[in-house]
């Protein structure tokens, strides 16, 4: 599963003719101008370094910087640097990806079970209280936590009565950590979850496979 990824939120907006510029140990890694001249990143900034190479995305109206597929040598500072006519600025995102051996990160995220038993899934994570935490299904809200842990949605909550979970999801407000109970075999897909604050968005992703019971005869 490759579909790991953090978005590191500039919370400004490229009109606003700011020049926008990424760092990472020191080496500019995605760079954007307010009027969209210039758009580079990793290897088109770096000259030839290919740390990053084909898993940097910058949105061209926000200048907000996606890594994808994270590993761990990916941990570290990630310096902003905003510089516009009037004012410049600098901000410091640190990131954290866990080393997990490939086996078991393999076993994390993809999960194999026999119709009516239970599986959970695990984003590893702790919540905080202006973490925003989602679960979607097919691109549908299937979960949330609001950042009031008080305003947690299940399934028949969302999507104008959809039933197709009915009384079968539980959500721990402490970890995002989704349960789903009593399992089918319509439950198999790709589970997303998607964690946010104002200064960033971590996306994972879990696949599920439930198969039919098995029965002596």
């Amino acid at each position: 599963m490759d579909e790991d990824s953090v978005t590191l939120h500039s919370n400004v907006e490229t009109k606003q003719q700011e020049d926008i510029k990424w760092y990472f140990d020191d080496t500019r890694i995605a760079q954007i101008t307010g009027d969209l001249r210039f758009i580079c990143t990793d290897v088109q900034c770096t000259e030839g370094t290919e740390r990053f190479r084909d898993r940097l995305k910058l949105d061209h109206q926000t200048g907000s910087l996606t890594i994808m597929n994270t590993r761990e040598p990916d941990s570290g500072d990630y310096e902003l640097k905003i510089i516009s006519i009037r004012k410049s600025s600098e901000k410091t995102f640190s990131v954290t990806v866990y080393d997990v051996p490939a086996a078991e990160r393999d076993e994390m995220k993809r999960k194999s079970v026999k119709e009516r038993e239970s599986v959970t899934l695990d984003p590893g994570v702790m919540k905080t209280p202006n973490y925003l935490m989602a679960w979607y299904l097919n691109g549908i809200c299937i979960a949330e936590i609001c950042e009031e842990p008080r305003m947690i949605c299940t399934d028949v909550q969302f999507n104008n009565g959809t039933e197709r979970f009915r009384d079968r999801l539980n959500l721990d407000h402490q970890t995002g950590s989704l349960t789903i109970t009593n399992t089918r075999a319509t439950d198999s897909g790709l589970y997303k979850l998607q964690i946010s604050s104002n200064r960033f968005t971590i996306k994972r992703s879990f696949s599920v496979t439930v198969s039919g019971e098995f029965h002596l005869v």
